[in-house]
Formats: structure tokens, C-alpha cells, sequence
């Protein structure tokens, strides 16, 4: 398993690549997908977000990030639907749409660029964003700050982009949409519904591209069920760890997946 299959992949060697992953995986390896998918889609029952950011550094340590980032992205996108839709009537509309073209933009971007990179600099330019973020989130605090609509412009671009290339563009919706003063219960739904209309995008690029193969759409059956488990409990789970604590304890995480993939 020479470079981990981080060679730029198309159709037909994405579909070599992953029979030849599911012939040789160990049961360690499947233990540590489903415990990575698990505490991802924990966090994000908790907080709401984060679990691309979590489960895809992870796996992008055993798998090709052309397997990885469609997996996450359809189940984020099965993620947010259960959250819109349950809150649909507190999506605050007049939020997004000065997001949606420029995530467009990004999205056709990061679709031409996901098939023409190296996917071994792709997953090194995922470690690079995801050890920034880190370090932005260790140093940040919350302020009351409001942000102008201008900013829509590059969390949109930026979101389209990064959460095409990598599954992460999360941080840049979030960023924008919390610095313009939505409410929590507003801010989970606008954020799930930002989500949706630009995952939406992503998934059609995705499916364009021939990379949801017969294998992928196993992976995609086996990871579902995890997915909900982990919702589910990161939904109904009260903990006395405060917000800062918990931010604190899953930047320490991304760091070292981050420096990780780039040690690669």
C-alpha cells in the first residue's frame, strides 16, 4: 500500500482503490473509522458543527481523501437535514442569501480543483487548514462585535472552496453567522440550512465526477447508523465542561491530526 494511495485518483483508479482497500483493511482499521465517525457526529450533536473538521483528518490518515471527503459530506449533509428541517421555522433567510452565490462560486471552484491536484497535496493542504484552525480556535474568544454583510463575500467564497476541497468549509458559515448576532436556536438552523443548500452542490459535483462507486456506497450504508448513534447521544448529553473547555479539548484534537497528515 505504497503512499497510501495519495496519487491522484479518477474514476477508474478510485474504483482500484478502493477494492483494494476493502481486500486488505484490518478489523483495527474498521474500529478506528467507527470510533472516529462516532465522537465526530458526538461533537457535532453537542455543538452543532465541527464533525468534518473532526472525522476527516482522522481518516484521511488511512484513507485517500477522494473516498474520505464524499463520505463525510453526505453524511453532514443527511446531519443538517435532521437538524433544519426540525427548527425550519427559525432559519433566518435574509442570512443566507448574501451567502449563496459566492459559496457557489467556491463550490465550482473546489470541484475543478479536487480533480486536478495531487491528492497528496491536497491532504497536506488539508493538515496546513486544519492545524490554522486550530491555533485560530485555541486563540480566539467570543465578541459581541457585530460583523458587516460584506464579510458574506469571503465566508461564502471560502466556505464554497474549502468545503468542497476538504469537507471543512464549516468554520467560515460559522464564523460569519456568529458575528451577526443569531440567536442559538437561529443560529443551529440558518448554519444546518447554509449546509444543505451548499452540500446540495458539493454532492451533485461529487456524483458528476464518478466518485460515489459501489464500495463508497458500502461505506456510506456502514457509516449512516454510526452517524445517528453519535447525534443522538451528543444531543442528549449534558456535561458541566464549559463551552471554552470543550472548544480547548477538540482544537488539542485537530492539532495533532492536522500535523499528522502533514508528517505524511
Amino acid at each position: 500500500m505504497t503512499d497510501h494511495g495519495y496519487r491522484r485518483i479518477g474514476w477508474t483508479t478510485l474504483h482500484t482503490r478502493a477494492v483494494f482497500v476493502f481486500d486488505t483493511v484490518s478489523l483495527a482499521f474498521w474500529l478506528f473509522g467507527a470510533a472516529t465517525l462516532a465522537v465526530a457526529y458526538f461533537v457535532r450533536g453537542v455543538a452543532g458543527f465541527g464533525s468534518g473538521l473532526i472525522a476527516i483528518p482522522l481518516l484521511a490518515l488511512v484513507l485517500p481523501l477522494t473516498l474520505v471527503v464524499p463520505l463525510v459530506v453526505f453524511l453532514d449533509y443527511v446531519a443538517s437535514a435532521s437538524h433544519g428541517l426540525k427548527d425550519r421555522a427559525q432559519i433566518q433567510w435574509h442570512q443566507i442569501f448574501p451567502l449563496l452565490p459566492f459559496s457557489a462560486l467556491g463550490v465550482l471552484t473546489g470541484l475543478y480543483l479536487f480533480q486536478a491536484i495531487d491528492s497528496l497535496l491536497l491532504a497536506h493542504g488539508l493538515g496546513v487548514f486544519v492545524v490554522l484552525y486550530a491555533i485560530y480556535s485555541l486563540l480566539a474568544r467570543d465578541g459581541d462585535r457585530k460583523a458587516s454583510r460584506l464579510w458574506a463575500v469571503p465566508a461564502g467564497g471560502f466556505g464554497g472552496l474549502v468545503g468542497t476541497l476538504f469537507g471543512t468549509g464549516g468554520p467560515f458559515y460559522v464564523a460569519y453567522l456568529k458575528h451577526r448576532g443569531l440567536p442559538k436556536t437561529q443560529f443551529r438552523a440558518t448554519f444546518a440550512t447554509v449546509f444543505l443548500l451548499d452540500g446540495a452542490g458539493r454532492l451533485l459535483g461529487y456524483l458528476a465526477g464518478g466518485y460515489f462507486v459501489r464500495e463508497w456506497l458500502l461505506m456510506a450504508a456502514v457509516s449512516l447508523p454510526i452517524m445517528a448513534i453519535g447525534l443522538y447521544l451528543g444531543g442528549h448529553v449534558h456535561t458541566n465542561i464549559s463551552q471554552r473547555a470543550f472548544q480547548i479539548a477538540i482544537s488539542l484534537l485537530l492539532l495533532v491530526s492536522g500535523i499528522s497528515l502533514l508528517l505524511r
